[in-house]
């Protein structure tokens, strides 16, 4: 998938265009460079285990337990197979977009955390949800789901 790609953050804007200045680190629109950053699979019916270890997957979850009654909570696991965390490869970090929209990033660090991270989202928040997941070894990965 094509994507706008910070050169100095890594930060990939989905939504056809690149931003006047990275929402992750600020850079302007010229350190920005159009690429093929974003892998999906080839046959989502048939994953091969790379794939199973890269393609974020999503839970919503409508009914927060942290903030009742205005909060759905999204949570990415990365893989169907746990992703390996480990100093030498390792998810570095998942953005979250909203109607393709950069909405937030979470980093991991390889060593303490697994590869996930969760969001709480306005209740009133709606359409898609799209987690891009990179690992340091592979790329960039994504997945779509409906709010």
């Amino acid at each position: 998938m094509k994507g706008y790609v910070c050169k100095v953050c890594g930060f990939i804007s989905i939504n056809g265009s690149a931003p006047d200045n990275c929402p992750v680190c600020g850079a302007p629109k010229t350190s920005f460079q159009e690429s093929d950053a974003i892998k999906e699979p080839a046959d989502a019916a048939n994953l091969s285990e790379l794939e199973k270890k890269h393609i974020p997957t999503i839970t919503i979850v409508k009914e927060c337990g942290l903030i009742p009654n205005i909060c759905t909570d999204a949570h990415v696991k990365v893989g169907e197979i746990q992703h390996p965390m480990q100093s030498d490869h390792s998810i570095q970090h998942i953005d979250y977009y909203i109607n393709k929209e950069f909405v937030a990033r979470v980093h991991l660090t390889p060593e303490k955390l697994n590869p996930a991270a969760a969001l709480h989202i306005k209740s009133e928040a709606t359409g898609e949800l799209t987690a891009v997941s990179l690992c340091n070894l592979h790329g960039a990965w994504i997945k779509t789901q409906q709010l």
